[in-house]
């Protein structure tokens, strides 16, 4: 077939899930590091005619001419695909580049050469104050990007930002005290008065309480936690385990969904500490969500979405069963005190990232709001990130930490969303929601639906309106 041949919808989606499906298994390969180079854009080739202008053009006209609401939305997100595509192809060679630099770097420390992945998983689990510091030093058709990804995400990005940022004021008492008391617990007291962000991966791991969450019990405790509300992990025929610890594996957990709901990845690397409970059942929540789709939907309602914003609220609903007490009394043995007080604790490192990332999605709003005037600059950044949490980040690090289309609003408007899930469901099902087998049902009932519905809709289903932060505020003890 020639570059310019042109599919009909339906072929379109047929080759697209053949095309998501390679391109996904391979990077699963390289990061988990069973591949040493990246090769999307070999990928990216052989499929190439999937992308083009022409085939982009005969998808919006199908679009244009959709008279039901579902083929609209349909078509849409085809169409999406095939623009972000177009743009893809432009980049693979260079994003491959990229990746297989990141691979082939090696840090020097302590007399010891690290692949750069490994060294950032060290950042975890190295207990020197200052080691950390020395260490994390070393491996540190619209034109309008706003308007664009507000028309994709179909909400307003500046109503959000202004929502979150009230409710960010309204929690900085509550997260002065908690911040106060827990950098003292975590950090000691030779930490600096703003402590930098070499520290955060070992914040969030909670490290100094590694005896109780070892790294040896993370599987077992998180597969009998999802166990009790009603689906069995580990013999889920859809859900492939990685749980290995390799040298070029990524330190972050994460899902692929090559091909939902039959080929879901679960990938983590455990390195001790509350952390691995946490990332396990978060990533568990994104896991059972692809697998659990009804495998009649249509394939782009498997599979693609407008946002990201819709999966994270399933991710964050399994994370907050940490944040309940008796949880960590039950598989833990510790008393209602211990048990308490740890909860805390990941209240505390969730108030953490809701403050960051409502940070971030300001400095995000500005800096792409003046791009088009030729400043790029990091202006913002450290200041607004440093503010809100009271841990340094580094300007020159602004690039890095932005994810592509806006992802920030993704995760605060999960954020949101899981509370008012977390308020329904102890409405609904009792205060024993996080045990219970019903809250498996009515999330399964919620999973059969795929990608086809928004964050929004689910909104309205708990009874809330979208940007209604009351929940979010009590979680977080304002």
């Amino acid at each position: 077939m020639s570059v310019t041949a042109v599919r009909t919808p339906a072929e379109y989606e047929s080759q697209l899930r053949r095309y998501l499906f390679d391109r996904s298994e391979e990077g699963r390969a390289v990061r988990v590091g069973e591949k040493e180079v990246s090769e999307r854009a070999e990928i990216v080739a052989r499929y190439r005619d999937l992308f083009s202008r022409e085939q982009l053009e005969a998808l919006r006209s199908a679009e244009d001419g959709a008279s039901e609401a579902d083929d609209r939305e349909r078509l849409y997100r085809l169409r999406k695909t095939c623009e972000a595509g177009v743009v893809a192809a432009e980049m693979a060679e260079r994003e491959d580049a990229l990746e297989n630099a990141v691979l082939a770097a090696r840090v020097q420390f302590q007399g010891e050469e690290l692949p750069l992945r490994s060294a950032q998983a060290k950042l975890a689990v190295l207990p020197e104050y200052r080691g950390r510091d020395e260490l994390g030093a070393e491996i540190s058709g619209e034109r309008d990007p706003v308007a664009r990804n507000e028309e994709e995400k179909g909400i307003s990005l500046r109503d959000l930002e202004a929502a979150l940022a009230q409710a960010s004021r309204q929690t900085t008492d509550a997260y002065t005290v908690l911040r106060d008391r827990w950098f003292e617990r975590l950090l000691g007291s030779e930490r600096d008065g703003t402590p930098t962000s070499y520290h955060v991966a070992y914040l969030r791991r909670l490290s100094p309480l590694e005896s109780t969450y070892t790294k040896e019990r993370a599987v077992e405790v998180c597969m009998d936690t999802v166990k009790r509300l009603g689906f069995d992990l580990e013999n889920d025929q859809n859900i492939k385990l990685d749980l290995d610890d390799r040298p070029q594996k990524s330190p972050r957990a994460c899902v692929i969904p090559s091909d939902p709901p039959t080929v879901v990845h679960l990938i983590t690397r455990a390195q001790g500490g509350l952390h691995d409970y946490q990332a396990f059942l978060h990533e568990a929540g994104h896991a059972l969500h692809y697998a659990g789709v009804d495998p009649d939907l249509p394939y782009t309602f498997r599979n693609l979405s407008r946002d990201h914003a819709l999966t994270e609220i399933y991710s964050y609903i399994l994370e907050a069963i940490t944040r309940e007490p008796e949880w960590h009394a039950h598989y833990f043995g510790l008393s209602d005190e211990q048990a308490a007080q740890n909860a805390e604790a990941t209240t505390f490192l969730e108030a953490v990232l809701f403050r960051r990332y409502t940070a971030k999605l300001q400095f995000e709003l500005d800096f792409w709001g003046r791009f088009n005037e030729g400043d790029d600059g990091p202006d913002g950044y450290e200041e607004r990130l440093t503010g809100a949490t009271g841990i340094r980040y580094r300007a020159d690090a602004y690039l890095a930490d932005m994810d592509a289309g806006f992802y920030s609003a993704d995760y605060l408007r999960a954020w949101i969303r899981s509370a008012q899930l977390r308020d329904y469901l102890v409405r609904e099902v009792g205060e024993d929601w996080w045990r219970n087998a019903e809250t498996g049902e009515r999330l399964r009932a919620l999973f059969a639906e795929g990608t086809r519905p928004s964050s929004e809709d689910v909104a309205a289903r708990l009874g809330h309106q979208p940007l209604d932060t009351a929940p979010l505020l009590h979680e977080l003890g304002a």
